[in-house]
């Protein structure tokens, strides 16, 4: 007999793989180059050079020191290294046995949900989220996952809405800035009122409110934005980082869980990290990926065609009649559809060739996201499909 949770979990994504599927379908009658698939989040600008320097370095050394197993954490000269560069970066008091290495954001959010996650518990989940949280809370962690709607008007937080979903059952707040699917990053003000709201809840209730802030996006920014250091701000915070974005490694599966010292029984929340990992199969990450992280460490892709692509793709679609908010960080746009049915809307624009997911697969229907992490050209070409596609609403 077949797990049907697991059967359920397949199933979860079936939008993207559905758009996958027909964009190959379609790319073998009109060819490649002529069906814009902006469906998936995949960086598509290069590594910088010092992450080929150091794997060339790497692996000019002891292959079986290379290849061998670390520590079930990381290798401790690893952590440390990754540990220092938070230290000049964001001014912290981390050592290596603050972090536990992972195999990509995935696998840190997972560990962290499962290492908190007690019968009864609840995670409060901010729209618009990235689709799997709910998977990794419910049948991951087994908690519940409970959805507060999004703020539309500036995707910040709905302070009210939030404080009504909080209760004595609240384990923790899941928060993803800058933010999949919106683009949209929590100013240093949103920050404070989040701490302050929750400091308060703590004192309410009598238990720690963890904070797990979602990170992979955190170096892709525009126009100077600045992104707050959530732990720096909120002591009961876990953050989950990804090299995938910031080093364009999206298939190596190289990231982190961060357990401040700060943190609410921090000592035994390192070790349930720890344990969820040994649990779920997520123990020594990547060995060669771990020395090649350490030895980028604050480094950053060059986003600035990321800049380009934002800028060419809002304001050619906001020229048009579509309405949305300009994105700060990471690599999407998540404008409002022309009718209310976020769904029928994405199934239409195929009639152009335009792959686009559904808003409602992020907790905020009636929006559309566009991924731009793909060549400008690709861009320019499908703005007059976008054109034509909105002639059809009486817009443009």
């Amino acid at each position: 007999m077949l797990n049907q949770q697991m059967a359920a979990l397949g199933n979860n994504r079936s939008t993207i793989r559905e758009l996958f599927e027909y964009g190959n379908q379609r790319a073998a009658v009109v060819g490649r180059e002529n069906v814009f698939d902006f469906s998936i989040g995949n960086p598509n600008v290069p590594a910088p050079d010092a992450v080929r320097e150091a794997i060339l370095a790497e692996a000019a050394g002891d292959p079986v020191e290379l290849h061998g197993y670390t520590s079930a954490q990381g290798a401790a000269d690893v952590r440390k290294t990754l540990a220092d560069d938070l230290i000049r970066r964001f001014g912290t008091d981390y050592t290596g046995d603050s972090l536990y290495l992972t195999a990509g954001a995935a696998a840190a959010l997972s560990c962290a949900f499962k290492a908190i996650a007690c019968p009864g518990d609840e995670f409060v989940v901010l729209a618009p989220y990235f689709p799997e949280y709910l998977m990794f809370i419910e049948r991951g962690a087994g908690a519940k996952a409970v959805i507060v709607p999004p703020s539309i008007t500036d995707f910040q937080i709905d302070f009210d809405a939030l404080e009504q979903a909080l209760n004595e059952h609240t384990k923790a707040v899941v928060i993803n800035s800058p933010n999949n699917p919106s683009g949209a990053v929590y100013s240093e003000q949103t920050i404070k009122q989040l701490a302050a709201l929750l400091c308060e809840k703590e004192k309410q209730y009598g238990h720690p409110i963890y904070l797990v802030s979602d990170e992979p996006y955190r170096e892709i920014v525009y126009d100077g934005v600045n992104v707050p250091f959530v732990p720096n701000y909120y002591d009961d915070t876990i953050v989950c980082y990804s090299y995938s974005k910031s080093l364009s490694l999206p298939g190596e599966r190289i990231g982190y869980v961060l357990v401040p010292p700060q943190a609410a029984d921090s000592a035994d929340l390192y070790a349930a990290v720890c344990g969820a990992g040994r649990a779920l199969g997520y123990v020594c990450a990547p060995s060669m990926f771990q020395r090649v992280t350490a030895r980028c460490a604050g480094q950053t892709s060059d986003i600035s065609i990321y800049q380009t692509n934002r800028d060419l793709l809002y304001d050619g679609l906001t020229g048009m009649g579509y309405s949305c908010v300009k994105p700060a960080g990471a690599f999407y746009l998540f404008p409002q559809t022309l009718e209310p049915d976020d769904r029928a809307f994405c199934e239409r624009a195929k009639k152009y060739d335009l792959l686009v997911v559904p808003g409602a697969d992020f907790g905020a229907p009636g929006h559309m996201r566009i991924s731009y992490c793909v060549q400008t050209e690709t861009i320019r070409r499908a703005l007059p499909l976008f054109a034509e596609l909105a002639k059809e609403y009486g817009k443009g």
